[in-house]
Order: structure tokens, then C-alpha cells, then sequence
């Protein structure tokens, strides 16, 4: 059973239930080997910005942050800890909104782009942009959500 721990450092009522994170999360896991274990921390705009500021030298709030768990040298113990996900709820709920998408599609969708990251996933250039909305998009199909990539997916 993987282990994901959930933090609301910003509570809106709106959010999914630790319940419905795991299950988003677990969808991309599914066909791994081995159990993993990773963190959720729901924040504000404010502490968006700063990490995304501190990590990625942008100086504003973004949707999701992906942080890898990179393991020190010269620790040998096997660890199955992929890494954090950082969230601003706040954007989430203007973002689906001005994309006119049912907002739980939209946590899913960036709940799974997320966990796609902590398993080595990005879109740096065409390729892997491709490659990794393939697979949200596959995912995505599987908890029967529309294509986030398309217009008017949720219309």
C-alpha cells in the first residue's frame, strides 16, 4: 500500500478528500513494483510563490510543484520515497473556472501531472510534452475525465 500523506496548509471547501488524492495518485502507481510513499501539502498563494521563487526562480504563484526525493550519497538504505507535490488551491479554482472545467477534473488532472514528475516525467521539450500528455491523458480515460489538453473538454 503506498503511503500518502496530505497536508492543508490552505483549507478551501472545495478541495478533494485525502481519500480522492490517494486514489488519483494510486491510479499512476498502480503498476509499479514496490510501494512508494510521497507528500501532498496544499498551500496558499503566498508559499507558492516563495518555493516556486526559492526553487524555480519565477516570482509567482503556479499550480504544482514537483520536488523528487533525491536520496543523500553515501546512505544506503533502500527508501521508496519519491518525493512532494506542492499544490495552491487557489489557482486550481481560478484556473478551472477560467478554463470553464468541472474542478475536480481539474485537482486530477494535476494530481496525476504531479505524481508523473516525482516518477521522471516532464515536458521540457516536444517529445516529452508528448509523452507525458499521453499518459495523463490515458489515465485521465480511466477515471473516465475528458482530455484536459482539449477545448471545452468538460463542456
Amino acid at each position: 500500500m503506498n503511503i500518502i500523506e496530505v497536508q492543508r496548509i490552505c483549507a478551501t471547501p472545495s478541495q478533494p478528500s485525502k481519500e480522492q488524492l490517494e486514489y488519483w495518485v494510486n491510479t499512476v502507481l498502480a503498476n509499479l513494483d514496490e510501494e512508494c510513499e510521497l507528500v501532498i501539502r496544499i498551500v496558499d498563494e503566498t508559499e507558492s510563490a516563495e518555493l516556486n521563487e526559492a526553487y524555480r526562480h519565477k516570482k509567482a504563484a503556479t499550480n504544482i510543484l514537483s520536488f523528487p526525493f533525491e536520496q543523500p550519497e553515501g546512505i544506503d538504505l533502500v527508501l521508496n520515497l519519491l518525493g512532494d507535490l506542492v499544490i495552491c488551491a487557489p489557482i486550481l479554482e481560478r484556473e478551472a473556472a477560467e478554463q470553464k472545467k468541472l474542478l475536480h477534473h481539474h485537482w486530477a488532472h494535476i494530481v496525476i501531472h504531479g505524481t508523473l514528475h516525482l516518477l521522471g516525467y516532464d515536458h521540457i521539450d516536444d517529445a516529452e510534452a508528448e509523452e507525458m500528455e499521453a499518459k495523463e491523458i490515458a489515465l485521465l480515460h480511466t477515471l473516465l475525465i475528458p482530455n484536459p489538453y482539449e477545448d471545452g473538454a468538460d463542456l
